[in-house]
């Protein structure tokens, strides 16, 4: 009732974000609610085997160390009363009083009004769960006078010691905090018989990208990653969280699982985060792969994310489809959220398998000198004389996709002697050799020099081109690839093939290609990254018969082709899901039946199968095979 008449704003910043109680349950079934409900109907209705379960259940703890105002331990303490309502009906004793004490839904919130509405939501949680299974009399006299303890702790979650908040055996809470932070009054030691019992680490803890983080969660990160992980500064802050339940999980037989941004278990921050993780006998026992996760919080409406739950628990793993909501038992479920070993993509310099390289466009450095529209390019021309060819078309990030270009200066030594001194021409060297003398860097400085010449340069100007975006939305079932005029300039806001045979750009075009680097490169927000030397280099291709070659050959033809008859429609037109044409569907669709059936003789059934089949052959690929 507080989270629906709070303002959207003011229950964002409050930390009051409501969750439903489906998308709450993702987490909470198959971290420990499942295996009650297994040993419940494994029970049937003997007596003994009832009465054990309910001494369990009694001693379990289920502990949010970022709880705002309790969603995840109201939903898991009146789960936890159903179950014990249904025991206590089939051993004959419907209206015993619970076993189960508040005082073990443990939670940290780092504002204090969240922290209180969190507490205040359990005792009205177990208020009702008393009207609704013992009688409004009974739960009258429970409820009032209204508990003074305080079970959940405000404080900085990766400041506190978890150990202290939730210790795993019956001894009190002795809280400990960084100096920043103080406890209330009321929070000095809260005393529990639960000896033994269990401790479910759960929520919904902070998303924030390296970049995005304020220097008082830097600190926070800086305090747990500094020394161990080198490259800490790009991790996002969720993984504090993933970090303090690892080391929880030192001292404890606990089981902990977070939903969090897809984005940790992608790119880069995989093989920099996880090795450190899933080691020692910790492992991902289950997990939910990618879906939208709605709630009331103001911006995170519709976020795409995933949920990882890990423990030292042996046995199969689970792994839920997020999307599809099927499950299967796997024998391991990697940092990538893919049913294989444990592997770690590294970044690759070159080409693994034989590809054609796509590297960086070339940077102009140029403070607007060399790049203009088409207004300056036409005066341009007017002066050149003969060499009209120096002004060519450009192409920065997101330019061939959406059907719009500029154009560039690009020349030699002798283009530059003829026509520097052409007035129109001069202006432009001019605004470039002033921006680059300015510059703090030495190797742009050094460029004011040439103030005809890109700084990086990374192709002849005369190749047929294909440009790469860095970003795509995550709309596209494929990844675009442009076709670009020969002669055409990429700036480095892209990539480019150069000249490439036409079975690479099948390959690149496949669907394959796009969850390779879904699952490699990552996402910026919820658009894919590209990145030649994570997700290019490192694709693995089997080895290609010439007949292979000629078939891919035709199948990027045939793409190729079916865009062309849709003139003047962009690659952004061509490529929304909503108005993809059909001709050009079905010439993907025939792309990747002949790129898959090289792979496995058939094609995939599903994404996930794919990343199977990709990672098992990335770990042949790399593997040494000793002499």
């Amino acid at each position: 009732m507080i989270q629906a008449v709070a303002d959207e704003e003011e229950r964002s910043v409050l930390g009051m974000h409501y969750t439903s109680v489906p998308n709450i349950l993702k987490v909470l079934n198959p971290l420990f609610l499942d295996d009650l409900r297994t040993e419940l109907e494994a029970a049937g209705d003997n007596a003994r085997k009832l009465a054990n379960l309910r001494a369990r259940m009694a001693k379990i703890r289920v502990f949010d160390p970022a709880c705002g105002s309790g969603n995840f331990l109201v939903i898991a303490y009146k789960e936890m009363r159903a179950l014990e309502y249904e025991i206590n009906k089939r051993r004959g004793e419907p209206l015993r009083r619970t076993d189960i004490p508040l005082t073990n839904y443990r939670g940290i919130e780092l504002r204090d009004f969240s922290a209180e509405i969190a507490r205040l939501a359990l005792i009205i949680a177990e208020y009702q769960c008393d009207v609704t299974y013992r009688g409004q009399k009974e739960a009258l006299a429970e409820f009032l006078p209204l508990n003074a303890q305080n079970w959940i702790t405000c404080g900085n979650a990766l400041r506190l010691d978890w150990l202290s908040v939730c210790p795993p055996t019956g001894t009190g809470v002795k809280f400990q905090a960084d100096d920043l932070f103080m406890s209330p009054l009321d929070q000095a030691q809260i005393d529990f018989a639960n000896e033994g019992g269990e401790t479910y680490i759960c929520g919904n803890p902070p998303y924030k990208g390296g970049t995005e983080q304020e220097p008082s969660q830097k600190d926070d990160m800086r305090s747990l990653f500094d020394g161990e992980f080198p490259t800490w500064k790009s991790l996002d802050y969720i993984l504090g969280f993933f970090l303090k339940a690892r080391r929880y999980l030192d001292f404890t037989e606990a089981s902990a699982a977070f939903v969090t941004t897809n984005s940790v278990c992608q790119g880069e921050q995989v093989f920099r985060f996880w090795p450190s993780i899933i080691n020692q006998s910790v492992r991902i026992n289950f997990a939910v792969t990618s879906f939208k996760w709605q709630n009331l919080a103001a911006r995170n409406a519709g976020v795409t994310v995933c949920i990882v739950g890990f423990s030292r628990k042996p046995g199969q793993a689970k792994l839920f489809d997020g999307m599809e909501g099927n499950v299967r038992e796997v024998e391991n479920i990697n940092a990538y959220l893919v049913p294989y070993r444990d592997v770690y993509v590294q970044n690759a310099t070159r080409p693994l398998q034989g590809l054609s390289p796509v590297v960086n466009g070339s940077k102009p450095a140029d403070g607007g000198g060399l790049i203009f529209n088409s207004e300056i390019a036409a005066s341009l021309r007017s002066k050149a004389g003969h060499r009209t060819d120096v002004i060519r078309p450009f192409f920065g990030a997101h330019d061939a996709t959406h059907g719009v270009g500029r154009y560039c200066l690009w020349m030699n030594d002798q283009d530059y002697a003829a026509l520097r001194e052409i007035p129109e021409f001069k202006e432009r060297f001019d605004i470039v050799a002033e921006m680059r003398q300015k510059s703090e860097k030495e190797l742009t400085k050094a460029g004011a020099s040439s103030p005809y010449l890109f700084q990086q340069v990374r192709q002849t100007g005369d190749e047929i081109v294909f440009q790469i975006p860095r970003h795509s939305s995550e709309e596209r079932e494929f990844y675009p690839v442009a076709t670009l005029p020969r002669g055409a300039i990429v700036g480095d806001g892209g990539f480019a093939f150069f000249d490439p045979p036409l079975w690479n750009i099948a390959t690149m075009a496949s669907r394959l290609c796009l969850v390779w680097i879904a699952a490699v490169c990552g996402k910026i927000k919820t658009d894919y990254r590209f990145s030649n030397t994570l997700g290019w280099n490192t694709f693995p291709v089997p080895k290609l018969t010439e007949k292979n070659r000629a078939d891919l050959t035709a199948a990027a033809e045939g793409i190729l082709l079916a865009r062309e008859a849709h003139f003047p429609a962009t690659i952004a037109d061509l490529y929304d899901p909503e108005k993809m044409p059909a001709n050009l569907r079905a010439a993907h669709d025939h792309n990747d039946e002949v790129l898959e059936r090289i792979y496995i003789g058939r094609r995939f059934r599903n994404d996930t199968e794919r990343l199977e089949k990709l990672f098992e052959m990335y770990t042949k690929m790399t593997t040494k095979v000793p002499a």
